[in-house]
């Protein structure tokens, strides 16, 4: 009896072992190493027209990939907090020497918005299907009159090819909140979407957003959009 109740423990713990995602090994360029790697030419051939930000290096079954990021950087203030009208991330495969780009994403402040800029602590390179491809998520955001609290919140998947996102409303008044779906995002792998909403949840507790009331079954329900 005690070696069947062994073996059961054994493969209770690999179940485990097996069941649990890790991040892909990312390095985070230098300072240097991005100045290197993107000299004024590179730039201006993949339409980098924004301060680099900060570049992730990985390597999955597509090969050696960098997500970059770029921030506008049109004003320092008082306190020393730089606001961006604009940002933009671009996905870029290295082949043969040089750099081609796979996509790129960009955004801008809204009319009553004062900055806007990728939150890095939530960002994060995983192969949550399995497939040996990275799943890419970024967050970004942005604060207006209210802060973060009348700013607006956007989650982007890259699956497959495919740009996928939550879009949030963040709002001082319950009405004022919004979050909008892809379609698309119920057809990514469960792992995938307990990520997001793992983000989510991180989201709400750095005070980045306060999203609807619900919006667990919300998302349990599939709805496209809600309100409080």
């Amino acid at each position: 009896m005690r070696p069947l109740l062994t073996v059961f423990v054994f493969l209770c713990c690999c179940a485990k072992l097996f069941s649990q995602v890790e991040p892909a090994p990312t390095t985070i360029l230098s300072s240097e190493e991005t100045t290197t790697l993107f000299p004024a030419a590179i730039r201006q051939a993949l339409d980098i027209t924004y301060p680099i930000f900060r570049v992730y290096k990985y390597t999955d079954e597509l090969g050696c990939l960098y997500t970059v990021l770029t921030e506008s950087n049109d004003q320092i203030t008082e306190e020393g907090d730089t606001l961006n009208t604009k940002i933009k991330a671009l996905q870029l495969l290295e082949e043969h020497g040089t750099l081609r780009k796979l996509w790129e994403v960009k955004d801008e402040i809204g009319p009553e918005e004062s900055s806007i800029r990728f939150w890095t602590k939530f960002i994060d390179f995983v192969d949550h299907d399995r497939d040996g491809i990275v799943e890419p998520l970024l967050i970004y955001g942005t604060s207006a009159e209210n802060g973060y609290d009348d700013g607006h919140v956007k989650i982007l998947i890259y699956f497959k090819g495919q740009k996928i996102a939550i879009k949030h409303q963040n709002g001082i008044l319950d009405s004022e909140r919004i979050t909008v779906v892809d379609r698309a995002f119920y057809n990514l792998p469960i792992a995938l979407q307990d990520a997001v909403k793992d983000t989510i949840e991180m989201l709400q507790d750095d005070n980045l957003a306060i999203f609807p009331y619900g919006w667990q079954q919300a998302l349990k329900k599939k709805k496209l959009r809600w309100t409080e």
